[in-house]
């Protein structure tokens, strides 16, 4: 059920009367509802506003409810478009190919590519079967059609390539203002990574002014979009504000997405006392179902045969 669905039925349970002056939309007047908490619905801002003091704290916590509710949502794990296995969550555990705009993993990456004889093919993408770029120019060009297409991993990495290096990366200027626009285009379209690397722009202070408030923000965000890393540092994030169940709870997510570096954590915590034994056995079970989701002999062998193919 997405999330529009919710609001509807949410909706559809309130009162069709106004909440201040207990006017019904059968004295023809559209009720609109409160749109932080749903529970109830006014006939106008001015009876909104008079009614604000008796519905501010019922308001405030259904409203946190809701959030909470967005913010722990599972998100559905992507698989590998040509074997169909879970796709692993480190970044080398897979490869964006700009000619087709699919994420390939590492094992059908490596994998030998054969025609319709059995003959071993020239290095063409895996899923398309067309010739990687033969220069910078053409890598670039081939990103930027992508783009055009509204596709927001071709924007995240666009972005990536105009914040890298002292002159960029294929010979792009160094844009930070261009890196924003794109990652945020991106993150638009449900790129839970382009929100992921804002963040880290705003604790970094690298292109942008520092700004701790925004770098949490834009770690919300990613971490309910479903970005691993950003869900472990969200979960720092409120550990740091006193908020240490919360961070067992955002912590005990990301293991279950493949956060090796949340499980370290969580054992961590159980030696300080923040987490129990429990905890911990209940975080190793989650990341070895992981472990063996992601797994494939294929993608072993490539892992071995190439350093740059690391999945786990």
């Amino acid at each position: 059920m997405s999330a529009a669905d919710n609001n509807n039925n949410d909706n559809n349970n309130v009162p069709d009367v106004c909440a201040n002056c207990g006017k019904g939309e059968e004295s023809s007047i559209s009720l609109k509802a409160c749109t932080a908490c749903k529970l109830v619905k006014y006939c106008n801002r001015e009876c909104q506003i008079a009614h604000r003091s008796q519905h501010k704290r019922e308001c405030k916590k259904r409203a946190a409810e809701l959030h909470d509710e967005a913010l722990f949502k599972e998100v559905e794990p992507v698989d590998c478009p040509i074997c169909m296995l879970r796709m692993p969550t480190l970044i080398s555990g897979s490869k964006y190919m700009s000619c087709c705009g699919k994420e390939i993993c590492c094992g059908c990456i490596h994998a030998p590519r054969y025609d319709d004889k059995g003959n071993v093919v020239a290095d063409t993408c895996p899923f398309c079967r067309i010739l990687p770029p033969k220069t910078d120019k053409d890598a670039i060009e081939r990103l930027i059609e992508r783009v055009e297409l509204n596709d927001p991993e071709a924007m995240n990495t666009l972005g990536l390539y105009y914040a890298q290096g002292d002159e960029g990366r294929y010979g792009l200027p160094k844009d930070y203002e261009k890196t924003l626009e794109l990652w945020h285009q991106a993150g638009e379209l449900g790129h839970a990574g382009s929100y992921f690397n804002i963040s880290q722009m705003y604790m970094s202070g690298e292109g942008v002014e520092l700004d701790k408030k925004k770098a949490m923000y834009y770690c919300e965000l990613a971490a309910m979009r479903g970005h691993v890393e950003a869900r472990h540092n969200f979960g720092i994030f409120e550990g740091q504000a006193g908020k240490v169940q919360r961070t067992l709870k955002h912590l005990m997510y990301a293991v279950k997405s493949g956060g090796n570096n949340s499980l370290r954590t969580i054992r961590k915590m159980v030696t300080n006392g923040h987490a129990t034994k429990d905890d911990y056995t209940k975080a190793l079970r989650s990341y070895q179902v992981y472990l063996d989701e992601i797994k494939s002999d294929q993608r072993d062998k490539a892992a071995a045969e190439n350093e740059d193919c690391k999945y786990y």
